[in-house]
């Protein structure tokens, strides 16, 4: 018999337990994983991008926006900083915010199981939930263990991105089972496709990067960002796409800005008096080179003329114009997602207008408690999907 049964241990679900064992309720923390902690192990490149120093409700989706608020204020970067510092983890500060360890992601892991061994967490791992019920006493968990009985249960089982690593939609299921509401789950932060045919031409430039500002959607919907673009064979990657993916609903355009910025036109124009450079060349000294060939190649056939080799002096104006247009306004209609086997995290999830914004527990179900990935809030790239486990699961631990 627990006092709290925490199904879950990678973030949210060791953040949870070792808070809420700390303040000396009986814990046990459940996972049927074989190793602990595999996303954190994987994340930022091995390194653990593991908060930044930005976050704030606006760098998070929602059907309920303003539920995040409330754990966000309650522990911050700083207050995680401040736990790094205790146990000596060094980090160091990379683009725009972002924090990652300065040696490996074992850094975090090791020192949330410190954190639940001071608060003398007990541990099932792995061990298998089979079926959960209420009780006179709380909850009934059946397991290939035996039974576990416990006052307050806790639902930290992540989302489904990354189903190599174990990753499931069991937490949609308890919900379901209680009667919550679940937002339709998807991929986010994942690289977009696009039909092969269509993607044929830009196929070639796998490999070239650089920097752009892409949007899609409207209204509160609307997302728009300044990031690196990635071409691939298959589509589009890098932050700028995994950004926007998060917001992109099937059949809409994404809107990128090849020289974002700049007023492409109004350089090209005032450049051209007495310029002798073809375009390709005058492109190749703003974009990477294999980018500005294919892109006048391409605008080429459609103007029915051969710009690649135009010089700048003899370009007419309409046509510096449309070309820079084209560039500042490329819309694509991507096909799909790469899913959930590229996805870094799971759009969707718990409905938080079911659940209580302090404490994280179900309205209608007393002693039911849904944290980090598995609800319905949703981080930008760059470490705040870890800041809202952190901060989820100190809420939740706190109100246990």
């Amino acid at each position: 018999m627990f006092d709290v049964a925490i199904i879950g241990a990678g973030a949210a679900g060791m953040m949870c337990a070792a808070v809420a064992g700390q303040r000396g309720l009986r814990v046990v923390l459940i996972d049927h994983a074989k190793r602990l902690a595999e996303k954190i192990r994987i994340s930022g490149g091995g390194r653990c991008n593991f908060t930044n120093v930005g976050t704030g409700p606006g760098n998070f989706l929602s059907e309920n926006p303003h539920f995040c608020r409330s754990a966000l204020a309650g522990y911050t970067p700083k207050d995680f900083l401040g736990l790094l510092r205790e146990h000596r983890v060094s980090w160091h500060e990379k683009h725009r915010g972002q924090l990652f360890c300065d040696d490996s992601s074992e850094s975090i892991i090791q020192m949330l199981r410190a954190e639940c061994e001071t608060a003398r967490v007990q541990w099932r791992m792995p061990c298998q939930v089979q079926e959960i019920s209420r009780s006179d006493t709380g909850y009934r968990l059946g397991t290939n263990q035996g039974e576990i009985h416990a006052a307050k249960l806790v639902i930290a089982t992540g989302g489904m991105a990354i189903p190599q690593l174990g990753a499931t939609d069991y937490g949609l299921k308890v919900a379901r089972q209680f009667g919550l509401k679940v937002v339709e789950p998807r991929p986010a932060l994942v690289p977009l496709t696009f039909d092969p045919a269509e993607w044929k031409p830009f196929a070639e430039l796998s490999g070239v990067a650089l920097e752009v500002s892409l949007a899609t959607g409207s209204g509160r919907a609307r997302g728009e960002f300044l990031e690196d673009l990635l071409f691939t064979h298959r589509g589009l990657s890098g932050p700028a796409i995994l950004q926007i993916s998060s917001y992109w609903r099937p059949g809409e355009p994404i809107v990128i800005d090849l020289a974002a910025g700049r007023d492409l036109a109004h350089e090209l124009i005032e450049a051209k008096p007495g310029n002798r450079q073809q375009l390709q060349t005058v492109l190749a000294g703003l974009w990477p080179r294999r980018l500005a060939d294919q892109w006048l190649q391409a605008a080429g056939q459609r103007a029915g003329a051969d710009l690649a080799t135009m010089r700048l002096a003899d370009t007419p104006d309409k046509t510096l114009r449309a070309l820079a247009g084209g560039i500042h306004e490329w819309r694509l209609v991507p096909s799909g997602t790469a899913g959930y086997k590229k996805a870094e995290v799971m759009r969707g999830g718990v409905d938080t207008r079911a659940l209580d914004q302090k404490s994280m527990q179900a309205r209608e179900v007393p002693g039911l408690y849904f944290i980090g990935e598995t609800v319905d809030v949703t981080g930008w790239l760059g470490g705040y999907n870890f800041q809202w486990a952190w901060a989820s699961g100190v809420a939740c631990g706190r109100a246990l």
